[in-house]
């Protein structure tokens, strides 16, 4: 009857019936497409991309020209502009033209031209009409990779930058998907990983790799270590992984220690991670919760070349299963993640976390770290510190909320990261202690004094009688903050930082053992010159750690049971200890030299000044928040006299300089008096000013200062 039913219109349920002629005349102008898009060397398209390449992609200029050769006319029209803007022309000054506003200004990428077009292919705005619509919306590029047009060439170049970093070259015009070459291979502490071109750029990659972060990776991999020898195997999680990187180090070189998943909600990134186990030579247990059963890749057995991948929500893995050990690093904050990872954590176990937020850690967006940890922070001194007391009082509210205690082990503020690490105490006992060790801490904004809230739920009448200083009795209102809640406790653990250190110097870590060194001064609040390596076997050291662990002299057997550890004698020793290291606790916070340096005066060298202040029979340390901070049990004011006290005038020869020092020295006369506790009048001092300069630089020759 020459009519037939059309298959796309059967698609839809319709039976509608089409002339013949019209469907033969359908596909004729479709077979009369495709020599014209031979002509132009355009690649054959896949199935899988619908669109057709755009005629402003070329290889050649002479592809453009051919484009224009379609019609028999003797004046050729340009195939990129509208007849309104260029009018049909001979062929000499059509080269011209497409050579100089299309091919001159086009846009490469592997091979191909991405020309400008003038057709209206953009949308316009309503407000433009007629020939100014043209001149102003009708320029722009087609980007070969996904269908965008871009007005500016500049933008136009950024846009396919982004596309090469993301690994995205593959476009919908051409097919063949980007070689393995274009990854690259980076090898950190023996282990190599693929990561792509843009690997450094979090939220705009799959697999987000910081080689700025390799001594945080280091720190973690020296504290499952430590756990490692106290009880074997244990199972540790790694709950963002990303690459891989960090659970591939500790299969590594733990090996049978461990039992080491890697986790990531990334389908991408959970491919990489196999990718980058085959690549190290481990063998991959595939555990991923979707529809398809569960997949083993290599022979499947459990020992010490296999590693665990699932692909699931950080917080459901954490609520599924138990772990000894688990690290959290995703990207920013993370309190979202806590409540699961005290969850199921097991006894004795080790929880680490890694916050990158350091904007509102570091007090630059206040109110977002009022709103991620319930904290109220300012801008100050010790900010690094503060901050690291922000976290731990968040972890130890969400493993209160648990029934679990913590103890803190280690805490971590540099450059570009807040690093805690914690080990979980089971029962409501260790719970409650750990919760009475957050507190809010008392900030004079005008001295920078500091001190922490006295326990008690009593309303005082005078909260300023906490703080050393006088600045509220001799500066008009308020002159102190409240800040926190905030963890109070000690920040490190000696015993276990010792330990750290030993096996940083057993795996050749080399970034880590400096840092390693400092905080073990830090913890014990001593100057480096007195630090000292205690061998493994030392019952003492052993001792200040939060457990028992096994020594040569004592054997396992008597910390263990099946298995299993006699948790009530530990938890019973880690009590007796804790009650006993409460005094030898190192000080909180720390004073910045320089922050209290007197103005027209040379300081001592930071190292003489730490001698003074233990000579004036104070604890004193240097500290890795700060490079020139002092961690001292000394009160400010003391801090200030003993720094007055060896600092010299910065020109001591010259006379005619004198005038210009007494204001700096007056005040110094003045801030010394309430360390020495005494009192003296304001009238009094006006008049002895003068007296008093004289007796200063008599008192203090030049030869007692420091070079």
């Amino acid at each position: 009857d020459g009519v037939v039913v059309s298959e796309n219109v059967k698609s839809n349920n319709l039976d509608v019936k089409i002339p013949k002629s019209e469907l033969e005349a359908e596909e004729k102008g479709v077979e009369e497409e495709h020599p014209r898009e031979s002509d132009s060397n355009i690649l054959d398209v896949s199935s899988d991309y619908p669109r057709d390449k755009h005629i402003s992609i070329q290889r050649y200029l002479a592809d453009l020209e051919k484009l224009a050769d379609l019609r028999e006319d003797e004046k050729k029209p340009c195939p990129l502009c509208p007849e309104e803007k260029f009018k049909a022309c001979y062929s000499h000054k059509l080269h011209r033209h497409l050579q100089n506003l299309h091919w001159k200004v086009s846009v490469e990428f592997e091979g191909y031209r991405m020309c400008i077009c003038h057709l209206s292919c953009r949308p316009v705005k309503p407000n433009l009409v007629g020939d100014q619509t043209l001149a102003k919306m009708g320029a722009h590029y087609h980007c070969i990779i996904c269908s965008a047009t871009i007005v500016r060439r500049t933008d136009m170049i950024g846009h396919i930058n982004r596309h090469v970093n993301k690994g995205e070259t593959e476009s919908r015009f051409i097919t063949v998907r980007a070689p393995k070459s274009s990854y690259e291979v980076v090898k950190e502490s023996a282990t190599d990983v693929q990561v792509l071109p843009n690997h450094s750029t979090p939220q705009k990659t799959d697999s987000y790799f910081n080689p700025k972060m390799k001594l945080n990776r280091q720190l973690i991999f020296c504290a499952l270590a430590v756990l490692a020898g106290e009880r074997k195997p244990i199972e540790c999680l790694d709950a963002f992984g990303a690459t891989g990187i960090m659970g591939l180090q500790w299969a590594k070189h733990l090996r049978s220690s461990v039992k080491v998943t890697i986790n990531d909600c990334n389908e991408n990134s959970v491919t990489m991670i196999k990718e980058n186990c085959h690549l190290n030579k481990m063998k991959v247990k595939l555990n991923i919760k979707e529809e398809d059963n569960d997949e083993t890749v290599g022979d499947g057995e459990e020992n010490s070349d296999t590693i665990e991948v699932t692909k699931m929500d950080a917080n459901v893995i954490m609520h599924l299963r138990s772990f000894d050990f688990i690290h959290l690093d995703p990207f920013g904050t993370s309190v979202n993640y806590l409540d699961s990872a005290f969850r199921n954590v097991r006894n004795l176990g080790i929880v680490s976390l890694t916050s990158t937020d350091i904007s509102s850690l570091y007090a630059k967006a206040q109110h977002v770290a009022l709103r991620h940890y319930g904290c109220n922070i300012v801008r100050t001194e010790y900010y690094k510190e503060l901050a690291a007391r922000t976290v731990i009082a968040a972890v130890t509210r969400a493993a209160a909320r648990c029934n679990k205690g913590i103890e803190v082990l280690l805490a971590v503020a540099l450059e570009h990261f807040v690093l805690v690490v914690v080990r979980v105490l089971r029962g409501p006992t260790p719970a409650d202690d750990s919760a009475k060790k957050v507190r809010y801490l008392i900030h004079c904004q005008w001295c920078e004094e500091r001190v922490f809230q006295k326990e008690g739920n009593m309303v005082e009448e005078n909260p300023y009688q906490q703080l050393p200083c006088d600045c509220h009795g001799s500066m008009p209102g308020k002159t102190a903050v409240l800040l926190g809640p905030l963890w109070s406790g000690a920040l490190f653990n000696t015993g276990f930082l010792r330990r750290m250190l030993l096996e940083a110097v057993q795996y050749g870590l080399d970034e880590a053992q400096p840092l390693l060194k400092t905080l073990v001064c830090e913890a014990e609040c001593t100057t480096l010159k007195h630090f000292s390596t205690h061998s493994p076997g030392d019952e003492n050291k052993q001792e200040e750690c939060g457990v028992y662990i096994k020594t040569p002299t004592i054997s396992a057997e008597s910390y263990f049971v099946h298995g299993k550890r006699k948790s009530e004698e530990v938890l019973r020793g880690v009590a007796k200890r804790q009650r006993a290291e409460h005094s030898a606790e190192h000080p909180p916070f720390y004073y910045n030299i320089h922050r209290h340096s007197i103005k027209g005066m040379n300081m001592p060298k930071l190292n003489k000044f730490l001698n003074y202040l233990s000579e004036a029979g104070y604890r004193v340390s240097r500290t890795h928040f700060d490079p020139m901070g002092v961690r001292t049990n000394a009160p400010l004011a003391q801090f200030k006299t003993v720094l007055m006290k060896y600092s010299t005038p910065t020109y001591v020869g010259a006379q005619a300089e004198g005038p210009v020092h007494l204001p700096g020295e007056i005040q110094v006369g003045k801030e010394v008096p309430p360390a020495a506790e005494i009192k003296v009048e304001e009238a009094d001092e006006d008049d002895k000013s003068g007296v008093a300069a004289a007796v200063f630089t008599q008192s203090y020759p030049t030869g007692c200062a420091a070079d």
